[in-house]
């Protein structure tokens, strides 16, 4: 089953790629890889959630938004892939999880995208993943994804 198909099926629409914060581009194609920069948990623009996980956000939620910012990665590799389905394989995921100092639990929260990556990509979507907690994000963001994938030629 395709990228696009399974998609559908989870009720997801891939969004418009979010406009750059400061001086980058959402990806870049460089041979078969696609590079993403971190993406925020953005839905029409806007971050629903803001503050430290641990403190102002629960880990749950934090799980969702690392959701969303992955659905975010993949519309802004596809904008340079040539579509989802032009992607291959997700090779590797990283993960910042704004944390509350006494917070662990950066591996959950980063699941959220991983999980959604798998079900987009099935067996395809099995990667390699760092998940980093940091003092503050972009925006006082709660999480920040970012995924390297492979593409077809």
């Amino acid at each position: 089953m395709s990228a696009s198909q399974r998609l559908a099926d989870l009720g997801l629409t891939l969004p418009e790629v979010a406009a750059p914060v400061a001086s980058y581009v959402p990806a870049v194609r460089d041979g078969d890889l696609v590079l993403t920069s971190g993406q925020l948990p953005f839905v029409d623009g806007q971050l629903a959630v803001t503050g430290k996980v641990g403190a102002d956000v629960d880990a749950d939620t934090a799980q969702q938004l690392a959701a969303t910012c992955a659905l975010n990665a993949i519309a802004a590799a596809a904008s340079v892939a040539g579509g989802v389905d032009a992607i291959e394989r997700v090779v590797k995921v990283v993960g910042f999880v704004a944390s509350a100092p006494s917070f662990t639990g950066q591996p959950g929260v980063v699941n959220g995208a991983s999980n959604l990556l798998q079900d987009v990509f099935g067996d395809a979507g099995q990667h390699a993943r760092s998940a980093v907690g940091v003092a503050v994000l972009p925006l006082d963001s709660p999480v920040e994804v970012e995924i390297t994938v492979r593409v077809r030629s």
